[in-house]
């Protein structure tokens, strides 16, 4: 019999996302082809501390978004990482005994802390595959400043923004900025994910609120254009010859929430509606299409990305997400299983991107001698 491979679960983190990922951790392990893999559930908590878990009781609250948790107790023994080679990579700091070697991880780690390149390097230090974007592409795909600026280089139509960081918060100017921008708009921390920190603007003291809500969550601020139209989302997914999904359309309830939110997206089963596949005309799920797969290309992605597009007469790129969730209302995994690849096949394919990325690398030439 084929030996499973072992893939490592890495999941939690220490961002404002947190509860997302442990949400769709929990997905991730109910659909992956247990035949095929084996899987170590990593967990780490929100103080940065990683765990070996059980994967028969690694979460409390399961089914409550609200409430949902890591579980960690006596039986989640505590690691440190010992970069080098991948068949040492997790010691047992209470055992000092070293972690069964794993063949490559699949992080699951919305926001800072996992999504912006940091845990990426983290682990090409530590000689391992891993499912996702890069270090270069997550930390492109983090920083929204940097990614609109990259895509405006590459003729890559997306919203006005302005850009602010905290030694310059004092210059902030609601009447300038509304007459750069306009009104209604959005205000964003230039590093997070998940519609968290940002605000929707109409008036002087719903921007000053937003302001300071935003530079709750990071020492850079975007404040960007509001697009009227349709808010349409479409996945990509691999490494040299990525493919795009059908397009899907988010439709907010705009009687619950004034946006597609944080709690729209996780907490409110009726916060949203999506409509899979979108209903646009063929021209425009094309270009939809196209588009996605050229930003994918020029933020340097890999493995798997969930561009968010707007949608009215042209088509926008607003975002990328270069993890985006798998819980069990996201987009992402719904896109695929529209255009015809099952959630467990597509947990597959992601892993076997990450090994094919991890092995043509391998291969590159370090040294002249």
């Amino acid at each position: 019999m084929k030996k499973k491979m072992r893939v490592g679960i890495l999941f939690g983190g220490k961002s404002a996302e947190h509860e997302v990922a442990l949400q769709s951790a929990k997905n991730i392990v109910a659909a992956i082809d247990k035949d095929k893999y084996e899987v170590a559930l990593i967990g780490i908590d929100k103080q940065g501390q990683w765990h070996l878990q059980d994967s028969a009781r690694f979460l409390l609250n399961p089914d409550n978004p609200e409430a949902i948790a890591l579980n960690v107790n006596s039986s989640a023994e505590a690691l440190a990482v010992v970069p080098g080679t991948h068949t040492t990579q997790a010691l047992s700091i209470s055992e000092k005994q070293t972690m069964e070697p794993v063949d490559v991880i699949f992080p699951v780690l919305h926001g800072p802390f996992g999504e912006d390149g940091t845990i990426q390097g983290l682990l090409k230090l530590m000689d391992l595959p891993f499912v996702g974007a890069s270090v270069l592409g997550s930390a492109i795909g983090m920083d929204k400043d940097v990614m609109k600026r990259l895509l405006q280089a590459a003729g890559v139509p997306t919203a006005r923004f302005v850009v602010f960081d905290y030694s310059s918060r004092s210059t902030i100017d609601f009447n300038s900025v509304a007459g750069e921008i306009g009104l209604p708009c959005f205000v964003k921390p230039a590093n997070l994910g998940s519609s968290v920190g940002i605000g929707k603007v109409h008036d002087e003291p719903e921007f000053h609120r937003a302001i300071d809500d935003a530079f709750r969550y990071d020492v850079k601020i975007l404040i960007e254009e509001c697009i009227v139209g349709r808010e349409i989302e479409c996945s990509v997914l691999g490494n040299a010859n990525p493919i795009a999904s059908v397009p899907g359309k988010v439709i907010t309830n705009k009687t619950k929430h004034e946006f597609y939110s944080y709690e729209a997206k996780y907490l409110d089963e009726h916060g949203a509606a999506l409509k899979i596949p979108a209903d646009l005309p063929d021209h425009l799920v094309k270009s939809v299409q196209e588009l996605s797969i050229k930003a994918f290309k020029v933020l340097c992605c890999e493995g798997m990305v969930d561009c968010f597009l707007t949608a009215d007469d042209r088509v926008l790129i607003n975002e990328i997400n270069t993890i985006p969730g798998f819980t069990r209302i996201s987009m992402y995994p719904k896109l695929w299983e529209a255009s015809g690849i099952s959630y467990p096949e597509l947990i597959d394919r992601l892993i076997q991107l990450a090994v094919e990325r991890f092995e043509r690398e391998k291969r590159l030439q370090t040294s002249f001698f």
